[in-house]
């Protein structure tokens, strides 16, 4: 089965507490572009991520969450001097945590900062198509016509009925692979 693969650049996702601390009381993020994913978008808003090393500006997710989370390349970890490990997306114990600045506030988080493991978003016919089911490990091969061909193992697959069918990886995976915006992949069952 064919599915697109897209990179996801490094970014943030605020919960709301942190938002008005970081942005002021009331604030609310401002769609920039839509995502892939109903209903998700990347904002006009960008903070400050701070480690041991060094810091980097991110664009942030909406909507929302109910937690804090950042999500990072290994090279982007590795120049924050971030202990980030790799983990599905909300997996936050025992993760990194760092230092988030915005334009009207600064907050410390000890947990959320993760590399996010490869995986597909799926709805539950796509799963069906496929032959897979919710968390099922699978492998995509991409880069046929590119000249770096490259088989991802471990790939999760997250099945819910208001995802869109899509793959993401991190730049850097996506870079190791020679993708350049959105490339079809197929699923290895």
């Amino acid at each position: 089965m064919k599915v697109m693969v897209e990179t996801s650049a490094r970014h943030a996702h605020l919960s709301n507490e942190h938002l008005a601390i970081l942005f002021g009381e009331g604030a609310t993020l401002t769609n920039k572009k839509d995502l892939s994913q109903p209903g998700q978008y990347a904002c006009e808003e960008k903070v400050e991520v701070v480690g041991p090393k060094g810091s980097i500006v991110l664009t942030i997710l909406g909507p929302t969450r109910s937690e804090t989370q950042v999500e990072l390349a290994a090279t982007e970890a590795r120049k924050l001097g971030l202990k980030a490990p790799v983990r599905e997306s909300g997996d936050l114990v025992g993760s990194a945590g760092c230092t988030i600045k915005g334009p009207k506030g600064e907050i410390v988080i000890d947990k959320g900062v993760i590399i996010a493991k490869r995986h597909i978003h799926m709805r539950p016919e796509d799963a069906e198509a496929c032959g897979v089911k919710d968390k099922q490990i699978v492998s995509v091969k991409v880069g046929e016509n590119g000249g770096r061909s490259l088989i991802f193992g471990d790939v999760v697959c997250r099945v819910n009925s208001s995802y869109a069918l899509a793959m993401h990886v991190d730049t850097d995976e996506s870079n190791a692979a020679g993708l350049s915006g959105a490339v079809d992949g197929e699923i290895i069952v």
